[in-house]
């Protein structure tokens, strides 16, 4: 999580924004996301350079042209204020707005993250504010992608609206969980329909890259699907999309299908049974144009809940045999809605619901204190669930107050998985233990309530209590004992 140190930087970068006359938190976030980017961008450069001087090689795939020098952030920082400006104003973003565009001159479709550049605007309001912010921004190391996740969870907790209009972040280490679950491969086609800062998408290229780089980056056609035909995002957000896609481009994922869209609403094109694997913590809450919301979400389940419609459109957009691993409110396992109960009912006698993870309420503090839980299903159109695993995860390595103070010894993410990846040996676990499987008919006969305190069974240890007579016996020695002490007392002050 943040540290001081970096708090007291972003603190300090808000502070002469804000002072500077940039008043509205998203302008911030973007604006900074923006000089963030250029930053990174030199470094990479500097990392090629420094590559092609150790091998006596010509530079491979440089970010900035030969004659661009001027552009990259180690030398405009160095320049006066005003020349400074200048050159960010009318050189270094109209470049940052043109990254992706090349192929657009070879006839080649542009990336998304261009077209979401093109409504971007520099904002910095004077040139002694954007000397202000770089000198700042100068000593923050984003090399680490931790660092970036930490720094916009950061600044996306400063707005005010974080916990109405669901932008807060999704801790990077429960993204870890989830993915490494998933364990996507090679051939997913992956979707996120409420991406935010695409988190979840860029946790998916790494693991991908760390399992199966050989494979990914074995020809230009594996390249290819892995840059633009493996990853898919979609917000109704232009500034989440923008930082999203910023986001995927420096984690090496050049053109991946980050698009607006209200997922919920009713689109022309159809995307249905189109993925492999779907990543996503959606909105639980927010308002809902119930005559846009597509129809046939409405027919899976007549409901305005949003959490309950996201559900619905996963199960659309999965093809059969695709993966799911999502977040959602605990009110899902076991609200008693006639549109809770059928969408439950679909993922235990339809689907093939895999796993229940209920986490502590703590894990998305200081932003909401909701409590949620991991689903974990597979859609096959014709039932298959077995047993379905549940875990009572106590710990993700913090703490559960708004503070969330790293508590490495008290986590049970590594169990988690360990686990998970071993099912078959669970089935013969006691239910007082903290993960255990449930058989389907059982989970059928309560109603297709999901929530994990239904099943659990909790030891209570027998307190054995001394007879009445001999509490009464030492009451009546107590009383002799303070008796005699109040006497010796008023003796004393007579």
């Amino acid at each position: 999580m943040i540290t001081g140190e970096l708090k007291a930087k972003v603190d300090n970068i808000w502070n002469t924004m804000w002072s500077g006359g940039v008043s509205n938190p998203l302008s911030v976030i973007e604006q900074l996301t923006y000089l963030l980017f250029i930053k990174r961008l030199d470094e990479l450069h500097t990392l090629k350079e420094n590559k092609a001087a150790r091998t006596g090689k010509p530079i491979e795939g440089p970010i900035f042209a030969p004659g661009q020098d001027a552009i990259r952030w180690s030398r405009f920082r160095e320049t006066a204020p005003e020349q400074m400006f200048a050159t960010v104003r009318d050189e270094v973003f109209p470049f940052m707005k043109a990254l992706g565009q090349r192929g657009e001159a070879d006839g080649e479709r542009g990336s998304t993250y261009a077209s979401h550049m093109r409504d971007a605007l520099f904002m910095m309001p004077t040139p002694r504010v954007l000397a202000n912010v770089v000198d700042q921004l100068d000593g923050i190391d984003m090399a680490d992608s931790d660092t970036k996740g930490d720094l916009y969870e950061y600044m996306l907790g400063k707005i005010a609206t974080a916990g109405q209009n669901g932008q807060f972040r999704t801790p990077r280490h429960i993204i870890k969980l989830m993915v490494d679950m998933a364990a996507p491969t090679p051939k997913d086609v992956i979707c996120d329909p409420a991406c935010g800062t695409a988190g979840f998408l860029i946790a998916a290229a790494e693991y991908l890259v760390e399992h199966y780089s050989e494979t990914i980056y074995r020809d230009a056609a594996t390249r290819r699907r892995f840059n633009e035909g493996t990853f898919h995002g979609y917000d109704f957000d232009s500034t989440m999309l923008r930082i999203g896609s910023m986001n995927m481009l420096l984690h090496g994922a050049a053109n991946p299908d980050i698009r607006y869209r209200d997922s919920l609403a009713q689109a022309d094109d159809d995307d249905a049974e189109k993925y492999s694997l779907v990543l996503a913590n959606p909105p639980f809450a927010g308002s809902l144009d119930y005559e846009s919301t597509a129809k046939d979400l409405q027919q899976t389940v007549k409901t305005k809940k949003t959490e309950l419609l996201f559900l619905a459109l996963f199960l659309r957009l999965l093809s059969t045999g695709g993966r799911a691993a999502v977040i959602v409110p605990d009110g899902v396992l076991f609200g008693s809605t006639k549109a809770h109960n059928t969408l439950r009912a679909i993922l235990v006698e339809d689907q093939k619901l895999d796993a229940v993870i209920s986490m502590p309420s703590g894990v998305f503090k200081p932003y909401a204190g909701v409590s949620t839980a991991i689903l974990l299903f597979t859609k096959t159109n014709s039932g298959g669930t077995d047993h379905v695993w549940f875990y009572d995860m106590q710990a993700d390595g913090y703490s559960l107050d708004d503070k969330r103070t790293p508590q490495p010894k008290k986590s049970d993410l590594g169990d988690v998985l360990a686990r998970w990846r071993n099912r078959e040996v669970e089935r013969k676990r006691a239910r007082t233990d903290q993960s255990f499987s449930v058989p389907k008919a059982e989970i059928a006969g309560n109603g297709y309530d999901l929530s994990i305190n239904r099943y659990k069974e909790f030891q209570y240890e027998a307190v054995e209590y001394d007879p009445p007579q001999v509490i009464l016996e030492r009451l009546a020695l107590m009383e002799e004992e303070i008796a005699k002490g109040r006497t010796e007392l008023q003796e004393m002050l007579e």
